[in-house]
């Protein structure tokens, strides 16, 4: 039975997935089933009941009917009942629990991920109000959410081989670094470490530097500092196979064409000086178009 349930100081940080009844969330539901086992933790399993309120947030002047509303609250013990099926055939060891939240998926989403170990989402909801649909719910908790949150935009085959994915910037983010290399130790993969560059001049200038060997010094450069960022993760994690790739170019692209063939892509999201969460281009990007599960890490 589904419960208004805080996670309290005295339970472990859960695994957390919101769910609305689509088989993306099922999708994100498999994965963080999974995702949970492999931590040692438990996964709350979340339906945001926005008809549980009194009047609909967007239009407050219109009162729910309570039929409809009991209706909702019907059809949601359903969704999480079979959310929770999927999950335990998934991850048969995993104590799997089930709550409705009162409310907007997204302010409750981001508040559930206060207590939560990871926050996970599908990207394509059943649209309307429960939806959870890139552009909206998921790239809201990617940007807003206390601490690391997941998106699993395509349906993933547990059986499936493939490196974990890091993105590394110009500063490398030790939070991603730490996180990609525990889930690549975790699933028994090799870690590709992907780092993109680009020259900032004309594409005319551009040809003549590369004329005199330019790009090819840059290369070697960033290949070095690339090898010093990995060498630093190498006593912590000496299971770990780790393939670095330096590439010229945009590093959204760069990393959706590596991910292509990858188990798990995990960059960073940072916060600014301000204390307000920035989240760049390069990962608004991925919530949109990463070929696999994608770990935004904070």
């Amino acid at each position: 039975m589904a419960a208004n349930d805080a996670v309290t100081a005295h339970d472990d940080p859960p695994v957390v997935v919101g769910i609305d009844g689509s088989p993306s969330a099922l999708d994100a539901t498999r994965w963080a089933a999974e995702e949970a086992g492999r931590c040692g933790t438990w996964l709350r399993i979340v339906f945001c009941d926005v008809f549980g309120l009194a009047y609909l947030p967007d239009l407050p002047s219109v009162r729910i009917p309570e039929g409809y509303s009991q209706a909702m609250a019907e059809q949601a013990e359903t969704w999480l009942h079979r959310a929770k099926e999927v999950a335990l055939a998934a991850a048969p060891e995993v104590r799997a629990r089930t709550f409705i939240r009162v409310g907007g998926p997204l302010p409750a989403l981001v508040e559930e991920s206060r207590h939560a170990r990871l926050t996970v989402v599908g990207s394509r909801g059943l649209g309307g109000f429960a939806g959870l649909v890139v552009g909206s719910v998921a790239m809201g908790l990617a940007a807003h959410g206390h601490g690391s949150a997941a998106v699993i935009r395509t349906p993933v085959d547990a059986s499936a081989e493939g490196p974990v994915v890091v993105g590394v910037g110009a500063e490398p983010d030790e939070v991603a670094l730490r996180a990609a290399y525990e889930a690549a130790a975790s699933r028994g993969a090799p870690l590709e470490v992907v780092h993109a560059w680009r020259a900032a001049m004309s594409e005319r200038g551009l040809r003549a530097w590369r004329s005199q060997a330019g790009a090819e010094a840059v290369q070697r450069a960033e290949d070095e500092a690339l090898a010093e960022v990995v060498a630093g993760w190498a006593d912590k994690y000496p299971d770990v196979e780790v393939r670095r790739v330096v590439i010229h170019g945009r590093a959204a692209t760069a990393l959706v064409e590596r991910a292509t063939r990858g188990r798990l892509l995990v960059v960073g999201a940072r916060r600014s000086r301000l204390g307000m969460l920035g989240l760049g281009s390069t990962s608004r990007q991925l919530v949109h178009e990463a070929p696999c599960p994608l770990l935004l890490a904070r």
